[in-house]
């Protein structure tokens, strides 16, 4: 058996499949599930991103397929560099018929493939099958010609695939024997014994029955095949090595871990090797998942983005690695990989600078994050408790970014565990929280919105007209279904066809007016719901009533405004692609007659310069007066002509292509300008990020751009005026004042630094003593931390044996500071349990070190309490 490296078995399963079995070829789709799939978080199998196609909603591009599956699965996290074969990530091959061949072919062209490209030994394959799979054993014996004794019948939980009602069927797996080395000794030793003499490999599921909600099993129409290969164990096969850390294109991340470490990697046997073999899997997961634009953050798929890069952060500490490693690892994944996942290549510097910045960020929080884990260890076996609360877990979640599975990790190591139910009540409490602050007191919104969804679609007249009539079908007031709404009422109405738009895509829909035969009505809202085109009007005058004829126009100056700002979109979206990176994508958007708002997927806050760049490129596009044209196309031939569409959106098999010239396409069913330059101007307002990942531009174009420069206009005249200056010499005379404000700034800090000495000083003479130590405590009014600081030096350096508490007020509350000098922490005096006492006097609570330490309290009058407490402790 030709020992094969990964990249080429990968390549030799998709190029059989492909050239000699007539299958359609698709790339590796993304770790991001499809919009419509809310059962998963990230793709953790083969058919995961074909479920579509098997269930019949979607049409596939071939009856026949094969796949190489980029997967991440955390399921078995805690065990990944503990064992040889457990990994986040990993490929899955895969071959798959939608209704055409079935078991004969699936069979005879995986035993062909196994044995005559990849030319395993005949006499080391086994096959399982399920226990009453007939058809499946005469096809292994009679078609294929295998041992009778080396297939073998196993039952339900091993050889039937099926997740609740629906397609389900019996399935073969195809195992390798690697030898009696591996295996238990017994006599009966073969697949389905918990040895590891038999490596399963290949899995073939033949879709057939359907299982009835009475329990029972009817045979599907369509007969489909799924089977799946994990191309790592195949390797592990091909290459004759135990571990999926051994195989080349892993060993070599692997290697690059070591030579970062500067330790020796043992094959599984030291303590170390499990650090790298962790950061070796974690690196590649990360790698793979911000290619396919997944972001860190605290909630979802970025979550677990998040959490595996932290958790090889962590383990690269425990190497000794010192300073940032992750993003430098990410080429060696890169380089082992780009040539199957060309990808990873063309998003090199965007993938290094996300670990970048998340590893700056996680850096800046884990020492003091981890020092504080520290303090609640130590208490926790001071305590004999071996459980730490939930509201320190959260505490360390919420304020140093340590996912709970980290400190779960960590108390583990120390033989400790989590309350998870704690932590998980804080979780919800801080949800709660921010939904009560999003909350608005506002009306809700027409509940009804969705009246209308059992009529005929509406025939959207818009694209080619402004005005046109339309027959009432139907009468919404409230929930109600009528048949005439009169003046003075609000209702919803529906039309055979209309120019109005609906509010869909982002864009805000048309405003405009109603009229008929006695009677007059404002259109306010529009919404769609399946097509059907649901009008909000206000009666003006008259009864509007079912069946009547009523002329339909829209408000022409409100179209025109939001048909500006959104060919605008399409051209902010293209600049900025141009200038920040192909890796920018469209997070969402709001298109109304009065602005812009774009959010998209970027890392890190735009420059002032780079911003400029994409407001010229857009100007520069409107200024060229170049076509804008839309058409239908199918929506293979819309993404072959490069058409950009948005993710989360859902497309028909025919899709409406919107092209500035060849600067931009995307499919939309908005509204735009027929020419760039009727856009005439387009200035960025703001820019912001208003989530992990995602920043937001808000925009507005033609009038509108003379109105800002008008207000910032008013601002500058208004500030000269205030200022008593020449608008010319504005920033002159701001820049002069800041200078005087420092200069006295400087000059209060110092008499304050003064103030400060004296202070020392006095407190010194008056020091309290108790056994030997000096004790000095005192209350001040609009201090802050930085000055008890202050105050705390100057008096070590003047004397030993001393302990300070001081207290600030501000604002009705208290910031406790105790100071312990140098000579009496070798007796055993600590700050840091010395402040919890002191501010639990006055309603509050905080922690530190022994030699300084800090709490805030809620109850300014009892200061006096709380140094009370103090005597007592000294």
């Amino acid at each position: 058996m030709e020992k094969l490296g990964l990249n080429e078995i990968r390549e030799l399963f998709l190029s059989f499949y492909a050239e000699k079995k007539e299958h359609y070829r698709h790339e590796s789709f993304s770790l991001v599930p499809p919009p419509g799939d809310k059962s998963l978080l990230i793709i953790n199998s083969g058919m995961a991103p074909l479920k579509p196609y098997f269930a019949g909603t979607e049409v596939p591009p071939a009856k026949r397929m094969t796949t190489c599956q980029k997967c991440i699965r955390t399921g078995d996290i805690e065990n990944v560099g503990y064992t040889a074969r457990h990994g986040t990530f990993f490929e899955m091959l895969g071959s798959f018929s939608f209704g055409d061949y079935f078991k004969h072919e699936s069979l005879r062209w995986g035993w062909e493939f196994i044995t005559q490209v990849l030319k395993m030994p005949e006499d080391k394959i086994w096959a399982t099958i399920y226990e009453d799979d007939d058809e499946a054993f005469e096809i292994w014996k009679n078609e294929i010609g295998i041992d009778p004794n080396k297939i073998v019948r196993l039952g339900k939980d091993d050889n039937f695939w099926e997740i609740g009602l629906g397609p389900c069927g019996p399935c073969s797996e195809i195992y390798f024997d690697r030898g009696e080395e591996y295996g238990c000794g017994k006599e009966d030793c073969k697949p389905g014994c918990d040895c590891d003499r038999y490596l399963e490999f290949w899995n073939h599921v033949f879709t057939q029955f359907s299982k009835e909600e009475d329990g029972s099993y009817s045979n599907l129409e369509h007969k489909n095949i799924d089977t799946g290969m994990g191309l790592e164990r195949l390797a592990c096969i091909m290459q004759g090595v135990d571990s999926i850390f051994d195989i080349d294109t892993i060993r070599m991340v692997l290697n690059a871990v070591v030579d970062k470490a500067g330790v020796e990697y043992m094959d599984g046997k030291a303590k170390t090797d499990v650090s790298i073999r962790l950061i070796t899997d974690h690196i590649r997961s990360v790698t793979f998942m911000i290619s396919d634009g997944i972001m860190p953050s605290n909630e979802g798929r970025g979550y677990v983005l998040r959490r595996l890069l932290r958790r090889a952060a962590r383990h690269g500490k425990l190497l000794g690695i010192e300073g940032k490693f992750l993003a430098e690892l990410s080429k060696k994944v890169i380089e082992s990989s780009y040539t199957a996942y060309p990808e990873l290549k063309e998003k090199e510097d965007y993938i290094y600078k996300i670990l970048t910045i998340e590893e700056d960020k996680f850096a800046a929080t884990i020492d003091q994050g981890t020092n504080i884990l520290a303090e609640y260890i130590e208490e926790l076996k001071a305590s004999g408790s071996k459980v730490l609360s939930g509201d320190k877990v959260f505490k360390l979640y919420d304020t140093y970014g340590f996912p709970i599975e980290l400190t779960q990790e960590i108390l583990e190591e120390e033989g400790c565990i989590v309350d998870v139910e704690g932590f998980n009540e804080n979780m919800q409490h801080q949800k709660e929280q921010a939904r009560a602050a999003r909350k608005s007191d506002d009306d809700e919104g027409w509940k009804e919105a969705s009246a209308g969804a059992e009529e005929d679609d509406t025939v959207f007249t818009g694209y080619t007209n402004v005005a046109g009539k339309g027959i009432v079908k139907s009468i919404y007031v409230g929930k109600d279904s009528v048949t005439i709404a009169s003046e003075g009422e609000t209702a919803r109405i529906v039309l055979d066809q209309t120019p109005f738009y609906a509010e869909s895509g982002g864009q805000a829909a048309d405003v405009g007016t109603i009229k008929g035969d006695g009677f007059e009505a404002k259109v306010v809202e529009v919404t769609k719901n399946h097509n059907v085109f649901s009008h909000k009007i206000e009666v003006v005058s008259g009864e509007i009533k079912v069946g009547d004829v009523a002329e339909l126009e829209i408000c022409i100056y409100n179209r025109n405004a939001t048909a500006r700002n959104h060919t605008a979109t399409h051209l902010l979206h293209k600049a900025l692609k141009e200038v920040i990176g192909d890796h920018v994508a469209q997070a969402g958007s709001s298109v109304t007659a009065d602005g812009l708002r774009f959010d998209f997927s970027h890392f890190e806050a735009i420059s002032a310069e780079d911003l400029k760049k994409v407001e010229q490129i857009v100007n520069e596009k409107i200024l060229e007066f170049i076509p804008v044209v839309t058409e239908e196309k199918s929506m293979q031939d819309a993404v072959d002509a490069g058409a950009t569409a948005l993710f989360g959106e859902k497309y028909g098999d025919t899709v409406r292509v919107v092209s500035v010239g060849d600067f931009s396409m995307e499919l939309c069913g908005g509204t735009h300008v027929a020419n760039s330059g009727q856009i005439g101007s387009f200035k960025i307002v703001s820019e912001s990020g208003v989530a992990a990942g995602v920043r937001r531009i808000e925009a507005v174009t033609g009038g509108d751009v003379l109105n800002k420069a008008n207000e910032s206009e008013a601002v500058i005249k208004e500030a000269s005026e205030i200022l008593k200056t020449n608008p010319t010499v504005l920033l002159q005379r701001i820049a002069n004042m800041n200078e005087e404000l420092k200069a006295l700034k400087k000059e209060l800090e110092e008499i304050k630094k003064a103030d400060m000495g004296n202070v020392a000083q006095d407190m010194l003479a008056n020091a309290e003593e108790i056994n030997g130590v000096k004790l000095l405590m005192k209350s001040f009014e609009g201090a802050d931390i930085n000055d008890l600081r202050t105050i705390s030096d100057d008096v070590k350096k003047e004397a030993k044996g001393v302990i300070l508490v001081l207290a600030a007020i501000n604002d009705g509350k208290v910031t406790f500071m105790v100071s312990v000098s140098d000579d009496l922490l070798e007796k055993g005096y600590h700050a840091g349990n010395m402040i919890k006492k002191i501010a639990a006097a006055a309603g509050g609570g905080g922690g530190g070190k022994a030699d300084m330490a800090q709490a805030g309290a809620k109850d300014p009058s009892k200061v006096q309490d709380a140094f009370e407490v103090a005597k007592t402790l000294i």
